[in-house]
């Protein structure tokens, strides 16, 4: 067992690629856009994931690369300042700890620059049905040919193709929380800098953070709904369907507004977890957000994704596909299972310290205790 193709080159591919081929694998990733995804919000490394990040000798990198946060304000909804904090940010938790937030796209591309010289990379496409046989799966594309491998991994997303063609209708899978985010960049007209707002207005609000050397804002709008009738892959439907909420806002309606409308890495989604009593098929097995996306409530998607990438490459290497992928599930369920509950204990806003420390480090990669490397400092700076 040598070729594995995986679906998707996010933070969960992109971190399967680079563990599978230090094994000594031949890891092909198809990734739907043309190129590595831009945009998307800050995410977080937490816990054991930075143990996986630190084995992946990626620490320091990751360090470089985090947001340089201060503190953050929340807004009343006419934009009256009513909190401030330079201890505590809502987006990152703790200031003063060890977790590295970054930008979603700075961390894909990070793991694409250590992958890209010797793991293939086929943009552009999709696979559009999978044909098991006595000796692996044949893959079939929306562009490119057929062709062959091992053991097929599904770590495209909530919406994952890989999922449905080997599973089923998503339906079945998927539970909706409620709520909508979006999440789109705009130039820095606050002035904001390294410092967060947080606003709720009714049964919507955002957080706008400053990145990029504080030329450029990254906004996450959310608001409630029900389930909507609507393909997810419309764009134009969806940021509509955004602007229309925003321009409900009490404060700066016009300007996020036109932001939103403008905004060439513009993204929402439905705010969803996917719940599975199994993640393997045959040959055929899911990893992050395909298979147990935990959803943004959580905070915790890029750990489970990253855990998950980690616990699934050694096991793949200690034996045949239909013992790794049992003995996958047996380490990652209860993991999983943690964090997805962080998304659901306080509707009203983040978890608490306590559970999400608990769920952060529900997992050891080998029995052992976590060993870091020093290289990228103990404690966030302030400047």
């Amino acid at each position: 067992m040598r070729t594995v193709l995986i679906s998707g080159g996010g933070i969960a591919g992109a971190a399967l690629a680079l563990l599978l081929r230090r094994r000594g694998f031949a890891p092909t990733v198809v990734e739907r856009a043309p190129e590595v995804r831009p945009g998307g919000q800050a995410v977080d490394i937490r816990g054991v994931a930075l143990d996986v990040v630190d084995r992946m000798g990626l620490l320091a990198e990751a360090w470089e690369l985090r947001t340089r946060i201060r503190g953050m304000s929340v807004l009343a909804a006419d934009g009256t300042e009513i909190e401030r904090s330079t201890d505590y940010a809502l987006s990152s938790g703790r200031l003063d700890g060890d977790d590295i937030e970054v930008l979603r796209e700075d961390l894909v591309r990070l793991l694409y620059r250590h992958t890209r010289d010797d793991v293939e990379y086929l943009f552009g496409d999709t696979i559009t049905a999978l044909e098991e046989h006595e000796d692996g799966v044949r893959a079939h594309f929306a562009h490119g040919p057929s062709r062959d491998a091992d053991v097929v991994v599904g770590a495209d997303g909530q919406h994952s193709a890989v999922r449905r063609l080997a599973f089923g209708p998503a339906e079945d899978v998927t539970h909706h929380l409620g709520s909508y985010l979006s999440v789109f960049s705009a130039d820095n007209f606050l002035g904001l800098d390294n410092w967060q707002l947080w606003l709720r207005d009714g049964d919507a609000g955002f957080g706008i953070m400053p990145v990029r050397d504080n030329s450029e804002l990254r906004v996450a709008f959310g608001f409630r709904s029900a389930k909507l009738d609507g393909d997810h892959r419309d764009v134009e439907w969806l940021r509509r369907l955004t602007a229309d909420r925003l321009s409900g806002l009490r404060w700066e309606a016009g300007r996020l507004t036109k932001a939103a409308l403008e905004a060439p890495d513009f993204h929402c989604d439905s705010m969803a977890q996917i719940r599975m009593d199994h993640w393997s098929r045959g040959r055929t097995v899911l990893l992050g957000d395909a298979g147990y996306c935990a959803s943004p409530f959580s905070g915790q998607g890029t750990g489970l994704a990253l855990v998950g990438a980690y616990v699934l490459a050694e096991e793949l290497a200690g034996g045949g596909h239909a013992s790794a992928f049992a003995r996958y599930t047996s380490r990652m369920r209860p993991f999983v299972e943690l964090n997805q509950a962080l998304a659901t204990e306080n509707p009203d806003g983040p978890p608490s310290e306590a559970s999400l420390t608990r769920a952060k480090n529900a997992l050891t990669l080998d029995g052992c205790a976590p060993v870091r490397t020093a290289a990228y400092g103990r404690s966030r700076p302030t400047g």
